[in-house]
């Protein structure tokens, strides 16, 4: 499986480091896994919330290449559990590359929204773009056990 995070904002937490890097770690055997991380935009230069959207989707849409199958996190988006989510990749897995997108602090537009294959939803919950990154890669981790029949899920 080829997968792609492409996540708006620096990991300031060395905690939140150190667990995104060992699942990422623990990924590895499952394929490519890859976590793209794009300097957000301070409102302080742009002076509204709009253009730090505008701008960092811009650079979300640089890095999707042709082909790719993109899923956006979105709070407004589709939710599965975990058996679910594990069948969407399973279904995804004949695909080029996987993107999934988590946009910044202020989200993304609308636009962006409608060129995506899917909007998804991690939870009715909300959580931080921080967070969101940990949660996902651990889900995908979730999958590829459950892909696996691997005791994890358990």
């Amino acid at each position: 499986m080829n997968i792609r995070i492409i996540a708006v904002g620096k990991d300031k937490d060395a905690w939140l480091s150190a667990a995104l890097d060992e699942y990422l770690k623990r990924l590895k055997p499952f394929g490519k896994i890859e976590m793209t991380r794009l300097p957000d935009i301070s409102i302080k230069q742009t002076g509204s919330s709009k253009i730090v959207i505008e701008k960092e989707c811009e650079a979300i849409r640089r890095q999707i290449a042709e082909g790719d199958f993109c899923i956006l996190l979105d709070e407004s988006g589709e939710s599965k559990d975990s058996q679910g989510f594990s069948e969407l990749l399973t279904d995804l897995s004949t695909k080029k590359r996987i993107v999934f997108i988590i946009g910044g602090v202020y989200g993304t537009d609308d636009s962006l929204k409608q060129e995506a294959d899917i909007c998804f939803s991690l939870s009715r919950l909300t959580f931080t773009h921080r967070m969101s990154r940990l949660i996902l890669v651990e889900q995908i981790y979730r999958a590829m056990m459950i892909i696996n029949g691997r005791s994890y899920h358990i």
